[in-house]
């Protein structure tokens, strides 16, 4: 089973009166303002493939009119490893779906109420766990990957000692050399990918 020890990354300290939770399984987006919510959204969320990324971040930027397919309003989150954000949509029918690369698609009614509403430095916390669902093994991770489960092996391969890089979900060379110096001492190949034996071998999985 998956363990969910570790809280989902990267950390983003609570500020401001407003805070946004989604919940990409129920397709929902809701806002707090002082703890108590004031706003519910129904949302459409990265598909299986290229899911939304679990974790807590902030919004970076604002912009507008970015291109028909992100709607009228953009909030970009300052996720690390990527350009992920909350927008409208030129396909409504995708809204309550599992059918984004990932951004968080909004009506564009209602992207343009958050959009005024929410000011930038405003928490944004993906709710899940970063390794999937509890039924379905994690996948196996190689140079070229990217995401919070490359960000999390970072993590923990740093904890121990192995990983002098900023863990920022970028799977590059320099995760590749760690992963393979771990394998080696943990009687494993150094093939320098995460499979499911190394999840097991850094607390991951049990």
């Amino acid at each position: 089973m998956i363990v969910h020890a570790d809280p989902s990354l990267p950390i983003v300290s609570e500020q401001g009166v407003y805070a946004i939770e989604v919940y990409p399984q129920q397709h929902r987006l809701i806002v707090r303002a002082n703890g108590k919510i004031v706003k519910r959204y129904q949302v459409a969320v990265g598909n299986y493939a290229t899911p939304t990324p679990i974790g807590e971040y902030k919004i970076l930027y604002k912009g507008e009119n970015w291109g028909a397919s992100f709607g009228p309003r953009w909030l970009g989150l300052n996720v690390p490893w990527g350009y992920y954000g909350i927008h409208g949509t030129n396909r409504p029918y995708s809204i309550g779906q599992h059918q984004s690369h990932g951004c968080i698609r909004m009506w564009n009614h209602d992207v343009m109420e958050l959009y005024n509403l929410i000011p930038l430095g405003t928490k944004v916390t993906i709710h899940g766990h970063v390794l999937g669902e509890p039924d379905r093994d994690p996948k196996d991770l190689a140079e070229g990957d990217v995401g919070g489960e490359v960000q999390l092996i970072q993590s923990r391969l740093k904890s121990a000692g192995y990983f002098k890089g900023i863990c920022n979900g970028m799977f590059r060379y320099d995760t590749t050399a760690a992963l393979k110096r771990y394998q080696r001492d943990h009687q494993m190949p150094p093939t320098g990918v995460v499979t499911i034996n190394v999840y097991k071998e850094l607390g991951l999985l049990e």
